[in-house]
């Protein structure tokens, strides 16, 4: 009986694949500032404090801007990140082993002894044999295109900043979400307050959406679960 209801329960769930709160409805957007929060590993201690100072002078490490447009450098100012990303990459390999080996061996023996004689023969063989044949192949290709603006979160002590950043378009019943961050050199921010996706260290872009057509793309949670659980 309990086996029977752990069917039907798994059977149950493989039919419900949309979240009970989104049915008859379109899915609910985030609260704005939900992107700002970055989840990390704390950093090593390798960002050291870059700047110096001197009794009684007017030079600072921020002077060395002073001629360009401001740029994001404190918390909470917004820099625009620019993703431009088309990858492509195509890999093949093959690989083929084998060995054998063999061993034989023959042993006779005979003696006698006050008119009682034995002499008999043995023999030994032993056969071994391993071969492997592994295949792969990668093709991949990605391109993506997109701008967001982003958030300065946090300021190192060597001047570089953390930003992040997330932006949500519901077009009916299906939501695209963008989230980016990363870290920055202020310096490498363009006097338009712009930077590209490839000078951001530990860079963190995702890119996907929920709603209906993600839940009819995904299989359903109790398939899942079979499939987690299943030992063949």
């Amino acid at each position: 009986m309990k086996f029977v209801v752990s069917i039907a329960s798994l059977c149950l769930l493989a039919a419900c694949a949309t979240r009970p709160e989104d049915l008859g409805r379109e899915p609910m957007m985030t609260p704005v500032g939900t992107g700002i929060t970055v989840e990390r590993e704390p950093l090593p201690h390798v960002f050291k404090n870059t700047l110096s100072t001197a009794p009684n002078s007017t030079w600072s490490n921020a002077s060395a801007d002073l001629f360009t447009s401001p740029r994001a450098r404190q918390v909470g100012d917004i820099v625009t990140v620019n993703i431009q990303i088309d990858d492509k990459a195509q890999f093949d390999n093959a690989s083929d082993r084998s060995r054998s080996s063999s061993i034989d061996a023959g042993l006779g023996y005979g003696f006698a002894f006050k008119g009682w004689q034995a002499d008999g023969t043995a023999d030994v063989g032993l056969d071994s044999s391993s071969s492997s044949t592994g295949q792969g192949t990668i093709d991949r290709s990605e391109k993506l295109r997109l701008s967001v603006a982003a958030i300065v979160t946090e300021v190192l002590p060597n001047g570089n900043v953390i930003i992040s950043g997330s932006q949500e378009v519901r077009v009916n019943y299906e939501v695209r979400v963008l989230n980016i961050a990363g870290i920055v050199r202020p310096r490498d921010i363009s006097p338009r307050n712009t930077i590209g996706y490839d000078k951001i260290a530990e860079a963190r872009v995702s890119y996907g959406g929920r709603g209906r057509l993600m839940e009819v793309q995904q299989p359903a949670y109790g398939q899942q679960i079979f499939d987690a659980v299943t030992p063949f």
